[in-house]
Protein backbone atom coordinates (compact mmCIF):
# COMPACT_ATOMS: atom_id res chain seq x y z
CA UNK A 1 0.00 0.00 0.00
CA UNK A 2 1.05 3.68 -1.25
CA UNK A 3 1.95 6.21 1.54
CA UNK A 4 -0.89 8.95 2.27
CA UNK A 5 -0.48 11.97 0.27
CA UNK A 6 -2.66 15.27 -0.27
CA UNK A 7 -5.04 15.10 -2.73
CA UNK A 8 -4.00 18.44 -4.20
CA UNK A 9 -1.00 16.15 -5.73
CA UNK A 10 -3.77 15.18 -8.04
CA UNK A 11 -6.64 18.03 -7.95
CA UNK A 12 -7.12 21.76 -8.30
CA UNK A 13 -10.20 23.15 -6.41
CA UNK A 14 -11.55 26.19 -7.72
CA UNK A 15 -9.10 26.99 -11.08
CA UNK A 16 -9.15 30.28 -12.23
CA UNK A 17 -11.81 30.26 -16.03
CA UNK A 18 -12.04 32.99 -17.79
CA UNK A 19 -15.60 34.32 -18.11
CA UNK A 20 -16.89 37.90 -17.99
CA UNK A 21 -19.29 39.66 -15.86
CA UNK A 22 -22.77 39.81 -17.76
CA UNK A 23 -21.66 37.18 -20.72
CA UNK A 24 -24.18 34.62 -21.27
CA UNK A 25 -22.77 31.04 -20.34
CA UNK A 26 -24.33 27.56 -19.59
CA UNK A 27 -25.62 27.61 -16.12
CA UNK A 28 -25.54 24.44 -13.66
CA UNK A 29 -28.40 24.83 -10.69
CA UNK A 30 -27.71 23.47 -7.35
CA UNK A 31 -31.38 21.54 -7.94
CA UNK A 32 -29.63 20.05 -11.24
CA UNK A 33 -27.13 18.41 -9.30
CA UNK A 34 -27.87 14.36 -9.40
CA UNK A 35 -27.25 12.69 -6.10
CA UNK A 36 -27.03 9.15 -7.28
CA UNK A 37 -25.50 9.64 -10.69
CA UNK A 38 -22.72 11.47 -12.50
CA UNK A 39 -24.50 13.15 -15.26
CA UNK A 40 -25.44 16.51 -15.24
CA UNK A 41 -29.26 16.44 -17.64
CA UNK A 42 -30.82 20.31 -16.69
CA UNK A 43 -28.09 22.56 -18.28
CA UNK A 44 -29.85 26.00 -19.42
CA UNK A 45 -28.37 29.39 -19.99
CA UNK A 46 -28.09 32.64 -17.92
CA UNK A 47 -25.78 35.79 -17.49
CA UNK A 48 -22.71 35.63 -15.39
CA UNK A 49 -22.94 37.23 -12.30
CA UNK A 50 -20.31 34.93 -9.74
CA UNK A 51 -20.25 31.44 -8.75
CA UNK A 52 -18.79 28.04 -9.84
CA UNK A 53 -16.59 28.33 -13.13
CA UNK A 54 -16.18 25.03 -15.11
CA UNK A 55 -15.53 23.12 -18.46
CA UNK A 56 -16.11 19.77 -19.49
CA UNK A 57 -14.47 17.04 -17.35
CA UNK A 58 -14.64 18.93 -13.83
CA UNK A 59 -16.38 17.32 -11.02
CA UNK A 60 -18.88 19.88 -9.23
CA UNK A 61 -19.15 19.17 -5.32
CA UNK A 62 -21.75 20.31 -3.44
CA UNK A 63 -20.29 21.93 -0.35
CA UNK A 64 -23.75 23.38 1.73
CA UNK A 65 -25.54 21.51 3.95
CA UNK A 66 -27.79 19.43 3.55
CA UNK A 67 -26.44 18.97 -0.50
CA UNK A 68 -23.23 18.24 0.97
CA UNK A 69 -25.18 15.17 2.65
CA UNK A 70 -27.57 14.05 0.41
CA UNK A 71 -24.61 13.21 -2.28
CA UNK A 72 -24.98 15.79 -4.63
CA UNK A 73 -22.04 15.86 -7.21
CA UNK A 74 -22.00 15.64 -10.50
CA UNK A 75 -19.34 15.61 -13.65
CA UNK A 76 -19.75 17.81 -16.66
CA UNK A 77 -19.57 16.20 -19.67
CA UNK A 78 -22.30 18.03 -22.39
CA UNK A 79 -21.02 21.28 -23.20
CA UNK A 80 -19.17 22.69 -26.56
CA UNK A 81 -15.61 22.46 -26.41
CA UNK A 82 -13.55 24.99 -24.92
CA UNK A 83 -16.92 26.34 -23.65
CA UNK A 84 -16.92 27.88 -19.82
CA UNK A 85 -20.25 27.05 -18.00
CA UNK A 86 -21.33 28.66 -14.12
CA UNK A 87 -23.01 27.29 -11.34
CA UNK A 88 -24.13 27.99 -8.02
CA UNK A 89 -21.52 29.71 -5.42
CA UNK A 90 -22.19 26.68 -3.81
CA UNK A 91 -19.61 24.33 -5.75
CA UNK A 92 -16.37 23.58 -5.07
CA UNK A 93 -14.90 22.63 -8.79
CA UNK A 94 -12.72 19.66 -8.84
CA UNK A 95 -10.29 19.41 -11.65
CA UNK A 96 -7.93 16.38 -12.46
CA UNK A 97 -4.11 18.04 -12.78
CA UNK A 98 -3.73 15.13 -15.55
CA UNK A 99 -7.01 15.10 -16.98
CA UNK A 100 -5.92 12.09 -19.11
CA UNK A 101 -4.99 9.87 -16.30
CA UNK A 102 -7.18 11.07 -13.14
CA UNK A 103 -10.48 12.95 -15.02
CA UNK A 104 -12.74 10.08 -13.67
CA UNK A 105 -10.67 8.87 -11.18
CA UNK A 106 -11.40 12.85 -9.42
CA UNK A 107 -15.08 12.63 -10.18
CA UNK A 108 -15.21 9.09 -7.97
CA UNK A 109 -13.02 10.32 -5.39
CA UNK A 110 -15.77 12.98 -4.86
CA UNK A 111 -18.16 9.84 -4.48
CA UNK A 112 -15.87 7.99 -1.90
CA UNK A 113 -17.50 7.86 1.41
CA UNK A 114 -14.11 8.17 3.40
CA UNK A 115 -13.96 11.53 1.15
CA UNK A 116 -17.33 12.51 1.87
CA UNK A 117 -17.47 12.44 5.60
CA UNK A 118 -14.23 14.20 5.65
CA UNK A 119 -15.53 17.00 4.64
CA UNK A 120 -18.97 16.69 6.29
CA UNK A 121 -16.87 17.05 9.73
CA UNK A 122 -15.92 20.11 8.32
CA UNK A 123 -18.55 21.74 7.60
CA UNK A 124 -18.97 25.16 9.64
CA UNK A 125 -21.60 27.95 9.99
CA UNK A 126 -25.01 28.79 11.69
CA UNK A 127 -27.18 25.48 11.78
CA UNK A 128 -28.78 24.82 8.22
CA UNK A 129 -26.35 26.80 6.60
CA UNK A 130 -23.48 25.20 7.63
CA UNK A 131 -20.28 24.53 4.33
CA UNK A 132 -16.57 23.12 3.50
CA UNK A 133 -14.45 25.30 2.46
CA UNK A 134 -12.38 23.91 -0.48
CA UNK A 135 -9.54 24.93 1.31
CA UNK A 136 -9.82 22.41 4.03
CA UNK A 137 -11.03 19.82 1.75
CA UNK A 138 -7.57 20.59 0.14
CA UNK A 139 -5.86 19.06 3.68
CA UNK A 140 -7.34 15.28 2.71
CA UNK A 141 -5.10 12.74 2.37
CA UNK A 142 -5.17 9.23 0.51
CA UNK A 143 -3.21 6.30 -0.35
CA UNK A 144 -3.65 7.04 -4.07
CA UNK A 145 -2.26 3.86 -6.08
CA UNK A 146 -0.33 4.49 -8.95
CA UNK A 147 -1.24 6.62 -12.55
CA UNK A 148 -2.21 3.51 -14.55
CA UNK A 149 -4.25 1.87 -11.55
CA UNK A 150 -6.36 5.09 -11.33
CA UNK A 151 -7.02 5.45 -14.39
CA UNK A 152 -8.08 1.52 -14.91
CA UNK A 153 -9.99 2.40 -11.87
CA UNK A 154 -11.88 5.31 -13.40
CA UNK A 155 -12.55 3.43 -17.04
CA UNK A 156 -14.09 0.61 -14.78
CA UNK A 157 -16.53 2.67 -12.92
CA UNK A 158 -17.57 5.06 -15.89
CA UNK A 159 -18.50 1.74 -18.14
CA UNK A 160 -21.25 1.44 -15.03
CA UNK A 161 -22.09 4.83 -15.48
CA UNK A 162 -22.11 4.53 -18.78
CA UNK A 163 -24.61 1.80 -18.99
CA UNK A 164 -27.04 3.95 -16.23
CA UNK A 165 -26.66 6.99 -18.63
CA UNK A 166 -27.69 4.45 -21.30
CA UNK A 167 -30.83 2.42 -19.37
CA UNK A 168 -31.53 6.40 -18.15
CA UNK A 169 -32.01 8.37 -21.89
CA UNK A 170 -33.58 5.00 -22.87
CA UNK A 171 -36.43 5.50 -20.11
CA UNK A 172 -36.53 8.88 -20.99
CA UNK A 173 -37.44 7.82 -24.77
CA UNK A 174 -40.08 5.80 -23.41
CA UNK A 175 -41.53 8.25 -21.34
CA UNK A 176 -41.65 10.65 -23.86
CA UNK A 177 -43.71 7.89 -26.12
CA UNK A 178 -46.21 6.92 -23.83
CA UNK A 179 -46.69 10.36 -23.36
CA UNK A 180 -47.74 11.10 -26.73
CA UNK A 181 -49.84 8.39 -26.94
CA UNK A 182 -51.78 9.72 -23.86
CA UNK A 183 -51.84 13.24 -24.99
CA UNK A 184 -53.29 12.28 -28.67
CA UNK A 185 -55.91 9.68 -27.22
CA UNK A 186 -57.01 11.62 -24.14
CA UNK A 187 -55.93 15.07 -24.33
CA UNK A 188 -56.14 16.21 -27.75
CA UNK A 189 -59.29 13.46 -28.89
CA UNK A 190 -57.03 13.31 -32.10
CA UNK A 191 -58.76 10.22 -33.64
CA UNK A 192 -61.82 11.85 -32.46
CA UNK A 193 -61.12 15.05 -33.87
CA UNK A 194 -59.74 13.15 -37.18
CA UNK A 195 -63.04 11.27 -37.39
CA UNK A 196 -65.36 14.53 -36.85
CA UNK A 197 -63.39 16.38 -39.78
CA UNK A 198 -64.16 13.61 -42.22
CA UNK A 199 -67.63 13.84 -41.26
CA UNK A 200 -68.27 17.42 -41.38
CA UNK A 201 -66.97 17.48 -44.80
CA UNK A 202 -69.63 15.07 -46.58
CA UNK A 203 -67.35 12.10 -45.38
CA UNK A 204 -68.18 8.98 -44.82
CA UNK A 205 -67.83 6.54 -42.16
CA UNK A 206 -65.29 4.13 -43.99
CA UNK A 207 -62.72 7.54 -44.62
CA UNK A 208 -63.79 8.63 -41.28
CA UNK A 209 -62.26 5.44 -39.64
CA UNK A 210 -59.18 5.40 -42.33
CA UNK A 211 -58.65 8.87 -40.63
CA UNK A 212 -58.79 8.03 -37.17
CA UNK A 213 -56.50 5.27 -38.31
CA UNK A 214 -53.58 7.77 -39.61
CA UNK A 215 -53.95 9.60 -36.23
CA UNK A 216 -53.79 6.46 -34.36
CA UNK A 217 -50.67 5.15 -36.09
CA UNK A 218 -49.04 8.40 -37.72
CA UNK A 219 -48.74 6.96 -40.92
CA UNK A 220 -50.82 8.09 -43.91
CA UNK A 221 -53.62 6.73 -45.94
CA UNK A 222 -51.26 5.19 -48.28
CA UNK A 223 -48.62 4.19 -46.32
CA UNK A 224 -51.58 1.73 -44.41
CA UNK A 225 -51.66 0.12 -47.84
CA UNK A 226 -48.78 -2.30 -46.87
CA UNK A 227 -49.90 -3.26 -43.54
CA UNK A 228 -53.38 -4.09 -45.17
CA UNK A 229 -51.20 -6.52 -46.85
CA UNK A 230 -48.65 -8.20 -45.25
CA UNK A 231 -50.02 -8.11 -41.69
CA UNK A 232 -53.36 -8.26 -42.01
CA UNK A 233 -54.44 -9.28 -38.77
CA UNK A 234 -52.34 -6.32 -37.32
CA UNK A 235 -54.20 -4.18 -39.46
CA UNK A 236 -57.83 -4.98 -38.38
CA UNK A 237 -56.48 -4.76 -34.98
CA UNK A 238 -56.11 -1.05 -35.94
CA UNK A 239 -58.97 -0.86 -37.83
CA UNK A 240 -60.63 -2.09 -34.85
CA UNK A 241 -59.47 0.27 -32.46
CA UNK A 242 -60.69 3.24 -34.82
CA UNK A 243 -63.69 2.24 -34.89
CA UNK A 244 -64.11 2.03 -31.24
CA UNK A 245 -63.12 5.65 -31.18
CA UNK A 246 -66.32 8.11 -30.94
CA UNK A 247 -67.35 10.09 -34.00
CA UNK A 248 -68.12 13.26 -32.43
CA UNK A 249 -67.21 15.81 -29.42
CA UNK A 250 -69.90 16.76 -26.23
CA UNK A 251 -69.46 19.42 -24.63
CA UNK A 252 -69.00 19.18 -20.42
CA UNK A 253 -68.82 21.26 -17.71
CA UNK A 254 -65.03 20.15 -16.53
CA UNK A 255 -63.29 19.31 -19.70
CA UNK A 256 -64.58 21.53 -22.35
CA UNK A 257 -65.21 18.77 -25.18
CA UNK A 258 -64.73 15.36 -24.98
CA UNK A 259 -65.71 12.13 -27.33
CA UNK A 260 -68.87 11.34 -27.17
CA UNK A 261 -70.13 8.83 -25.27
CA UNK A 262 -67.09 8.99 -22.18
CA UNK A 263 -68.40 10.02 -18.60
CA UNK A 264 -67.26 12.38 -16.44
CA UNK A 265 -66.76 11.30 -13.25
CA UNK A 266 -64.76 11.80 -10.26
CA UNK A 267 -60.94 9.93 -9.72
CA UNK A 268 -62.67 7.67 -6.62
CA UNK A 269 -64.88 6.36 -8.89
CA UNK A 270 -61.81 5.33 -11.46
CA UNK A 271 -60.35 3.59 -8.02
CA UNK A 272 -61.07 1.04 -5.47
CA UNK A 273 -59.80 3.16 -2.87
CA UNK A 274 -57.67 6.49 -1.95
CA UNK A 275 -56.03 6.44 1.40
CA UNK A 276 -53.59 8.47 3.36
CA UNK A 277 -50.29 7.32 4.96
CA UNK A 278 -49.21 7.66 8.38
CA UNK A 279 -45.75 7.61 10.07
CA UNK A 280 -45.04 4.75 13.58
CA UNK A 281 -43.71 6.82 16.15
CA UNK A 282 -39.78 7.33 15.86
CA UNK A 283 -38.74 6.75 18.91
CA UNK A 284 -40.14 2.96 19.28
CA UNK A 285 -37.19 0.78 17.86
CA UNK A 286 -39.94 -2.12 17.57
CA UNK A 287 -41.61 0.11 14.91
CA UNK A 288 -38.17 0.63 12.49
CA UNK A 289 -35.32 -1.57 13.31
CA UNK A 290 -34.71 -4.43 11.38
CA UNK A 291 -38.18 -3.40 9.32
CA UNK A 292 -39.02 -5.30 6.25
CA UNK A 293 -42.04 -3.71 5.02
CA UNK A 294 -41.25 -0.78 2.34
CA UNK A 295 -42.20 2.41 3.58
CA UNK A 296 -42.08 5.90 1.60
CA UNK A 297 -41.86 9.61 2.03
CA UNK A 298 -43.59 12.09 0.11
CA UNK A 299 -39.64 13.58 -1.08
CA UNK A 300 -39.38 10.15 -3.33
CA UNK A 301 -42.91 10.68 -4.67
CA UNK A 302 -41.92 14.23 -5.66
CA UNK A 303 -38.34 12.68 -7.18
CA UNK A 304 -39.49 9.95 -8.68
CA UNK A 305 -41.86 9.23 -11.77
CA UNK A 306 -41.24 5.74 -11.17
CA UNK A 307 -40.89 3.85 -7.94
CA UNK A 308 -39.03 0.24 -7.77
CA UNK A 309 -37.67 0.69 -3.79
CA UNK A 310 -38.34 2.86 -0.93
CA UNK A 311 -35.46 4.66 1.72
CA UNK A 312 -36.72 3.27 4.85
CA UNK A 313 -38.69 0.23 5.83
CA UNK A 314 -41.01 -0.57 9.06
CA UNK A 315 -42.10 -3.71 10.74
CA UNK A 316 -45.37 -5.40 11.11
CA UNK A 317 -45.86 -3.88 14.79
CA UNK A 318 -45.21 -0.28 13.39
CA UNK A 319 -47.78 -0.89 10.42
CA UNK A 320 -50.69 -1.97 12.98
CA UNK A 321 -49.56 0.15 15.57
CA UNK A 322 -49.88 3.44 13.19
CA UNK A 323 -51.82 5.23 10.07
CA UNK A 324 -49.71 3.66 7.62
CA UNK A 325 -51.55 1.17 5.61
CA UNK A 326 -50.39 -1.30 2.86
CA UNK A 327 -50.62 0.08 -1.24
CA UNK A 328 -50.48 -2.22 -3.37
CA UNK A 329 -48.37 -2.05 -6.73
CA UNK A 330 -49.03 -0.36 -9.61
CA UNK A 331 -51.05 2.49 -7.61
CA UNK A 332 -50.13 5.93 -7.80
CA UNK A 333 -49.27 8.02 -5.60
CA UNK A 334 -50.02 12.07 -4.79
CA UNK A 335 -47.90 14.44 -2.67
CA UNK A 336 -50.50 16.54 -0.90
CA UNK A 337 -48.58 18.24 1.59
CA UNK A 338 -46.74 21.80 1.18
CA UNK A 339 -47.48 23.83 -2.35
CA UNK A 340 -45.61 23.53 -4.72
CA UNK A 341 -44.22 19.79 -3.93
CA UNK A 342 -48.39 18.90 -3.23
CA UNK A 343 -49.86 17.53 -6.61
CA UNK A 344 -46.75 15.47 -7.55
CA UNK A 345 -47.15 12.27 -8.11
CA UNK A 346 -45.45 8.77 -8.97
CA UNK A 347 -46.32 4.88 -10.31
CA UNK A 348 -45.72 2.70 -7.56
CA UNK A 349 -44.27 -0.34 -8.72
CA UNK A 350 -43.93 -2.27 -5.79
CA UNK A 351 -45.99 -3.11 -2.94
CA UNK A 352 -45.45 -0.26 -0.22
CA UNK A 353 -46.58 2.17 2.69
CA UNK A 354 -46.54 5.64 3.01
CA UNK A 355 -46.24 8.64 5.67
CA UNK A 356 -49.22 11.04 5.94
CA UNK A 357 -47.98 13.09 3.18
CA UNK A 358 -48.78 11.04 0.30
CA UNK A 359 -52.03 10.00 -0.96
CA UNK A 360 -52.37 6.20 -2.60
CA UNK A 361 -54.75 6.08 -5.37
CA UNK A 362 -55.10 2.38 -5.90
CA UNK A 363 -56.94 1.84 -9.09
CA UNK A 364 -59.46 -0.14 -10.23
CA UNK A 365 -58.80 -2.99 -12.57
CA UNK A 366 -57.79 -1.20 -15.87
CA UNK A 367 -57.06 2.27 -14.54
CA UNK A 368 -53.53 1.58 -13.76
CA UNK A 369 -51.91 3.45 -16.15
CA UNK A 370 -54.81 5.71 -17.19
CA UNK A 371 -54.94 6.94 -13.53
CA UNK A 372 -51.25 8.00 -13.82
CA UNK A 373 -50.92 9.47 -16.64
CA UNK A 374 -53.81 11.70 -16.24
CA UNK A 375 -52.80 12.24 -12.52
CA UNK A 376 -49.26 13.84 -14.11
CA UNK A 377 -51.08 16.40 -15.54
CA UNK A 378 -52.78 17.69 -12.37
CA UNK A 379 -50.43 18.85 -10.85
CA UNK A 380 -51.78 23.19 -11.24
CA UNK A 381 -55.10 22.25 -10.88
CA UNK A 382 -54.16 20.50 -7.03
CA UNK A 383 -52.30 23.68 -6.49
CA UNK A 384 -54.76 25.49 -7.38
CA UNK A 385 -57.07 23.81 -4.60
CA UNK A 386 -54.52 23.68 -2.20
CA UNK A 387 -54.90 25.97 0.92
CA UNK A 388 -53.49 26.53 4.60
CA UNK A 389 -51.95 29.42 6.64
CA UNK A 390 -48.65 27.94 7.45
CA UNK A 391 -48.38 25.60 4.20
CA UNK A 392 -50.48 24.93 1.36
CA UNK A 393 -51.76 21.51 1.20
CA UNK A 394 -54.51 19.12 -0.44
CA UNK A 395 -56.61 17.05 1.16
CA UNK A 396 -57.77 12.95 0.31
CA UNK A 397 -61.20 14.67 -0.47
CA UNK A 398 -59.72 17.25 -2.62
CA UNK A 399 -57.99 13.81 -4.64
CA UNK A 400 -61.21 11.92 -4.70
CA UNK A 401 -63.47 14.51 -6.25
CA UNK A 402 -60.23 15.24 -9.04
CA UNK A 403 -63.01 15.49 -11.78
CA UNK A 404 -61.49 12.46 -15.22
CA UNK A 405 -63.89 11.19 -17.50
CA UNK A 406 -63.94 7.65 -17.74
CA UNK A 407 -63.19 6.19 -22.05
CA UNK A 408 -64.73 3.21 -23.16
CA UNK A 409 -63.26 -0.14 -21.31
CA UNK A 410 -62.05 -1.44 -25.56
CA UNK A 411 -60.24 1.72 -25.55
CA UNK A 412 -58.65 1.79 -22.08
CA UNK A 413 -58.08 -1.82 -22.66
CA UNK A 414 -55.92 -1.38 -25.68
CA UNK A 415 -54.28 1.55 -24.48
CA UNK A 416 -52.77 -0.83 -21.38
CA UNK A 417 -51.80 -3.14 -23.66
CA UNK A 418 -49.57 -0.76 -25.35
CA UNK A 419 -48.16 1.09 -22.36
CA UNK A 420 -48.16 -1.98 -20.10
CA UNK A 421 -44.76 -3.04 -22.21
CA UNK A 422 -43.40 0.54 -22.21
CA UNK A 423 -43.94 0.35 -18.09
CA UNK A 424 -42.29 -2.75 -17.86
CA UNK A 425 -39.26 -1.77 -19.62
CA UNK A 426 -39.03 1.79 -17.99
CA UNK A 427 -38.89 -0.43 -14.28
CA UNK A 428 -36.80 -2.76 -15.46
CA UNK A 429 -34.88 -0.40 -16.31
CA UNK A 430 -34.43 1.46 -12.96
CA UNK A 431 -34.36 -1.98 -11.39
CA UNK A 432 -30.94 -3.18 -13.53
CA UNK A 433 -29.42 1.01 -12.73
CA UNK A 434 -30.38 0.29 -8.93
CA UNK A 435 -28.16 -3.02 -9.36
CA UNK A 436 -25.41 -1.18 -11.39
CA UNK A 437 -25.22 1.57 -8.49
CA UNK A 438 -24.88 -0.76 -5.50
CA UNK A 439 -22.22 -3.00 -7.68
CA UNK A 440 -20.58 0.82 -8.32
CA UNK A 441 -20.86 1.55 -4.53
CA UNK A 442 -19.20 -1.60 -3.16
CA UNK A 443 -16.49 -1.91 -5.44
CA UNK A 444 -15.77 2.58 -5.32
CA UNK A 445 -13.32 2.37 -2.39
CA UNK A 446 -11.29 -0.70 -3.38
CA UNK A 447 -11.03 0.31 -6.54
CA UNK A 448 -10.16 3.85 -6.00
CA UNK A 449 -7.14 2.51 -3.56
CA UNK A 450 -5.79 0.20 -5.86
CA UNK A 451 -6.57 -3.19 -3.72
CA UNK A 452 -8.39 -4.22 -6.55
CA UNK A 453 -5.78 -5.88 -9.41
CA UNK A 454 -8.41 -6.76 -12.25
CA UNK A 455 -11.39 -4.49 -12.84
CA UNK A 456 -12.40 -6.87 -16.14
Amino acid sequence: MNNESRITDIVDFNPPRKLKKGQIAPFIDMAALPTNERDIVEITEKAFTGGAKFRNGDTLFARITPCLENGKTGKVSNLSDEVIGHGSTEFIVMTAKDSEIDEDYVYYLARLPEFRKFAQMRMTGTSGRQRVSWQDLAEFTFAFPEPEKRKAAGVFLKTIDDKIRLNTQTNQTLEQIAQAIYKSWFVDYEPTCAKAAVLAAGGSMAEAETAAMTAISGKTAADLAAPAQNHPARYQQLADLAAAFPAALVPTDDFGEIPEGWEVCTLKECSRKIQNGGTPKRGNAEFWDDGTIPWLSSGEVCNNKILIKSKEFITQSGLDNSSAKLVPSHSTLVAIYASPTAGKCSFCAFESTTNQAVCAVVPKSGYQYFNYFYLQRQEQYYVSQASGSAQQNISKKIVEETPIFQPTKEILSVFNKIIQPIMNKQISNLIENNKLEETRDSLLPKLLNGELKQQA
